[in-house]
């Protein structure tokens, strides 16, 4: 029997970013919520909160990066947002892990708030 961490195929990283999350159906009105992500790679994450939505929700993922260690890369910017939707895969007591789709679209923000256009 494979343990968990033998079955993953993409690197994990003990992250902490900050997610706004919301689920696409349409069925019933539920607001963004505020989460913070744990243990995410390139194909997903785990988010701890008290409230995990019903595994198989479609979700719209905006992650917000802090870009001031990449000064060099980002000298107009103080952050990017990672706009991504997913599935909830599995949900626990103490969180949800969501599958990552496969397309993605970053947001360079500039200081003033303004979005800068590439």
């Amino acid at each position: 029997m494979m343990r968990a961490e033998e079955k993953r195929k993409l690197e994990r990283f003990d992250l902490k970013i900050p997610a706004k999350i919301a689920p696409v159906t349409g069925e019933e009105e539920r607001e963004t919520l505020d989460l913070m992500t744990s243990d995410i790679c390139a194909g997903g994450a785990f988010f701890h909160t008290d409230t995990p939505l019903p595994e198989g929700t479609q979700v719209k993922i905006d992650l917000v990066l802090p870009l001031e260690k990449l000064r060099k890369l980002a000298a107009d910017c103080d952050h990017a947002y990672i706009k991504v939707t997913g599935t909830v895969l599995r949900k626990e007591n103490k969180g949800m892990a969501i599958c990552f789709d496969k397309g993605y679209e970053i947001r360079p923000h500039s200081k003033g708030g303004k979005r800068i256009r590439h």
